[in-house]
């Protein structure tokens, strides 16, 4: 099971895009966003150790797959999530 942050708002029918979750913080990229535990939301994300949200590793999955949610993000880390996409695709 691999946590991920479910970055398409208004897909409609079968599919979800995600960006991937992962604990390993070595090679951060300019696209990724550091989760610190420490943070006074990390709690409200449900991980369970600091974590880094891998914007340049998106998938589209059917959302038959998905196991359920396991927490949210903060309202700052949606808007870095923004910033970091149009960074990706240069927009």
């Amino acid at each position: 099971m691999r946590p991920a942050v479910i970055i398409s708002s208004f897909l409609q029918g079968e599919d979800i895009i995600v960006a991937f979750i992962s604990s390993v913080k070595n090679r951060i990229q300019k696209t990724d966003i550091i989760l610190n535990s420490q943070d006074k939301n990390f709690s409200k994300t449900g991980l369970k150790a600091d974590s880094v949200i891998k914007i340049g590793k998106i998938a589209t999955l059917d959302k038959k797959i998905i196991l359920g949610e396991m927490g949210e993000i903060s309202i700052d880390t949606e808007k870095e999530i923004n910033k970091k996409i149009k960074i990706l695709f240069g927009l």
